[in-house]
Order: C-alpha cells, then structure tokens, then sequence
C-alpha cells in the first residue's frame, strides 16, 4: 500500500499560493454576455491558487489510493466483484452507443435498439423466465420493480387481500425495504440450523394473505436450497407468487434456471454478475425478468421487433416508468458484450470455477475459522470469527488486519444471523495463486490473534489513514473542508 509522506498529504488549499495558475483561458469566440446580479455572486469562496503540475500530482496521488478490483483481490462477500474486461469499456464507448440521446426515435437508434432486445432475450434465457424489462436502475430497484409487479398481478385478480411478503432471516436488507415501499406487510421466516429455509415454519406461515416469497438463490450464505421445489410449489398452492433475488446468480449460469424451479419474478444485477463497472455508487442495472403471464406488467420500456424495426414500447398493464428514460444503457452495452464474448458453454464455466474458487477457501480455512454451515458451498463462503473473539479479536479487527497486506475487507458481520460473519466471494476470476496468498495471509492473522492480538486490533498499521472511530465518523460526519490559516 502506499505510504504518503505529510508534502503529499497535504490538501489542495492548502498547496495554494497567491498568484499561481493552472490553466489559461482562450479568448472567448463568443460573445461576451452580461454577469448576474451582484446579489447572486459569491466572492468568498476560498478557492486554491495552484499550478497544473500540482494539480496533477495530487489526482495521480489521490488515484493511487483508489482500491479496485483492478489493482487487488477483492473478496466482498454477495458482490460479486469480477474482473471487468477492457473489451466491455471499449464497446460502450463506440460513438453509436456512446453518442446517442435517450429522447431520439427509436428509427434513428436502430442498433441500440436491437441491442437491447437480444439483451432481453438473453436474460429470459438464462433466467428460465421470458418476460424482460431494462429500466430499473439497480438490484434494488428491481426488486421494487418486481414486488410492483406482484402487486399488480393480485390486484388484477381483485385478490386485494394478499398483503403479505414473506423474507428469509437471512435475506439482504434491501428485501424487506423494497417490500415495505410497496406496501405488503414483511413476515420473517426462520432458517434451520444447517442455513436452509425452515419449511415447515414456511407451511404454517403461508395463507391466503402471501403475496410473495423473496428467496435469495443461493441465499447469503452461499448455500443452494435443497427444498426449493417443495418451497416454490408450497407457495403456489396457497395463491401467492415466488420472487428470487438475483444478487447471487454468478453461481447459477448455465447451471439452473429460476424459471425451471418454480420462480415467477426475479431480477439480475448486471454490475455483479455480468462484469460491468461495480462500486463507488454505481452505475448500476437490475433487470427484472418474469414469467410469460406476467410479462404484461412489466415496466416500461421494452424492445420488441415489429417486422424490420426494433421499437420500444410499453406492455398493456404496465406498471409504468421507474426511472427517467431507457435504464442504464452503457452498463446493458458492456452486459450484452460480456454474454455474446463468452457464450453458452463460457457463461457455465463462470459458476463451475466461482463454485471451485469458493469450496477451496473454505476447505482450506475451516480448521482456523467457524464455518456458518459446514457443508457444500456455492459461489461464496460464510466464515464466522467467533474462535478469535475468544481469544480477544473480532472479526472486524481482523477485517482491518487484511487492508495491511493489500487485499479488500471480506463483507462483515453479515448474514445477521451469524456471529461475526466474514463474508468470502472470490468469483471466477482470481486465480489459485490469489486464493493461495489469501489463505495464507488469514491464517497468518490466525496466528497473530494467539501471538500478537494488539497488531490485530489496531490494524490497519500501513493505510494512509489508519483505525477510525468509525461509530463517529457516521454519526458526526464532516461534510465541508475546514481550512485553518
């Protein structure tokens, strides 16, 4: 990691010198036009006074700080955060799809158009469910979007009674928020002790208010559910509808369908799954896939092919527009790039090697490490630090401990259900050797919780900035640069 000294560290202001200047401005080739009034001006910002070469070195600097995918291992549990091909960046930046406007005819946009269309229809066929829409603008938005759609499909029914949705203990946060916006009423449904979805507690729960069952596939902790055809067709026996939270579909590709197992809505996080851009806030996309009854309350827009022509329409029951335009286009471009570059047999091969990657981190580490459930894993591992915290050490100490050796913080405590979970997802892209290095380096910190706790809990010792009272930090933020003369 980098280690600034205090030259580099300093801020822009305080790098400012009266008089110096980073860039000359041409002559305007316009004409000059009237100033505001003075009453609107502002003349006491202090804004710096640097050279170019300054400004520079601080960007490059402050870059270097930047930890990526692209620069270290990356194992943020349930984000799925892959390698991203340049060949992705290098077709969202064609001037046909970079240089379009969301408002032009659809005439004018033919290509992006038709790219979008064979976008759905791949995603209907990896999902197993036909009915596609584009426009939501993350994972949670098309849980929103799908949960509307639930919504719709009762309402049409005139089943106004169906105000329930029914979420796993060890769902994503999002799952109850999403359902709590659209106005069902959220039942907590429990998981065994071996991590699956306790059915029987399911049986005694469904009725003839379920609206929906949201299942994460497989869940967040990285585990398939053994029951889920006697969990989708429980469901459907009592009326309601079973949505999947697609978060975790890095692992199903080529492998199973959703729409094969009963599942009736679903949505897909192309910035996880299909390696586009994935952190910092977005961009994001999650796609909402259904079945074909439900296909007509998708929203809009959608493509279709009339005749010659790819248009964009709005499906007869649609629930409407969730966003201002088309969905996130640059992030579809490097989606549909990334389906049509690996293929059918290469889209498997991605969940068989984040399978292999994840079983082998977890053999490896379950000496040292509790497991959440001992047994088969999918595409991540859920380890739990509760043999360090014996001995003195949480597992967020121990989080903190991996940034000295350059590798990214695992997701922690999360599931809620397991204590001190570290979350472990090192997807298809690493290789053994990264693996290798990461197993090494937690059981070196393994080794430190006996021998040296105090290097452990006051980690990290080599970052820029190192322990925060991070409790502080978000209750009492500092939102503007204070400058002390």
């Amino acid at each position: 990691m980098n280690t600034l000294n205090e030259l580099d560290r300093r801020l822009l202001m305080d790098r400012s010198v009266e008089g110096r200047r980073a860039v000359a401005l041409p002559e305007s080739d316009v004409p000059a036009q009237p100033m505001p009034d003075a009453a609107m001006l502002r003349d006491e910002l202090p804004l710096p006074e640097i050279s170019q070469l300054e400004v520079i070195r601080y960007f490059s600097l402050l870059s270097h700080l930047n930890f990526s995918i692209d620069t270290n291992f990356y194992p943020l549990g349930s984000c799925t955060m892959k390698y991203n091909p340049k060949l992705n960046d290098a077709m969202a930046s064609l001037p046909g799809f970079a240089g379009i406007h969301p408002n032009q005819p659809a005439e004018q946009v033919q290509g992006a158009v038709q790219l979008m269309y064979e976008l759905q229809g791949a995603l209907g066929e990896v999902t197993g469910l036909p009915g596609v829409s584009l426009a939501p603008l993350a994972g949670a938005q098309g849980e929103y979007a799908g949960l509307l759609i639930a919504r719709a499909y009762h309402d049409m029914r005139k089943d106004s009674a169906r105000t329930v949705a029914l979420i796993p203990d060890s769902a994503h946060g999002t799952n109850p928020a999403s359902a709590a916006m659209t106005g069902l009423e959220v039942v907590t449904v429990p998981s065994t002790a071996d991590g699956n979805v306790d059915v029987e507690a399911l049986r005694s729960l469904a009725d003839e208010r379920t609206a929906v069952f949201m299942l994460t596939l497989p869940s967040t902790l990285g585990l398939f559910e053994p029951s889920i055809l006697e969990i989708t067709e429980l469901i459907h026996s009592v009326g309601g509808l079973v949505y999947a939270d697609g978060a975790n579909m890095n692992a199903l590709l080529g492998m199973v369908r959703l729409g094969d197992l009963g599942f009736d809505i679903c949505h897909s996080n192309l910035h996880k799954t299909f390696s586009t851009p994935h952190g910092g806030g977005g961009p994001g996309s999650g796609p909402v896939m259904v079945t074909e009854e439900l296909a007509k309350f998708l929203p809009e827009p959608v493509a279709v092919l009339d005749g010659d022509t790819y248009r964009l329409t709005e499906p007869e029951n649609s629930i409407g527009k969730i966003n201002g335009f088309h969905g996130s286009f640059n992030i579809l471009v490097r989606a549909y790039t990334y389906i049509r570059a690996m293929g059918g047999d290469g889209l498997k091969s991605v969940a068989e090697n984040a399978i292999i990657n994840a079983n082998y981190i977890q053999a490896q580490l379950k000496d040292r490490y509790d497991l959440a459930a001992d047994r088969y894993c999918m595409h991540e591992t859920v380890l739990s630090a509760t043999r360090q915290k014996k001995r003195g050490v949480k597992g967020l100490d121990i989080a903190k401990r991996l940034l000295d050796h350059g590798i990214h913080a695992p997701t922690m405590y999360f599931p809620l259900i397991v204590e001190e979970a570290l979350m472990v997802e090192p997807t298809e892209t690493e290789s053994k050797e990264t693996l290798d290095r990461f197993i090494e380096v937690m059981r070196q910190i393994d080794d430190e919780v006996t021998n040296d706790p105090e290097t452990v809990r006051t980690a990290p010792h080599t970052l820029p900035v190192t322990r925060l009272d991070e409790a502080t930090a978000a209750r009492k933020p500092y939102l503007r640069w204070n400058h002390t003369p």
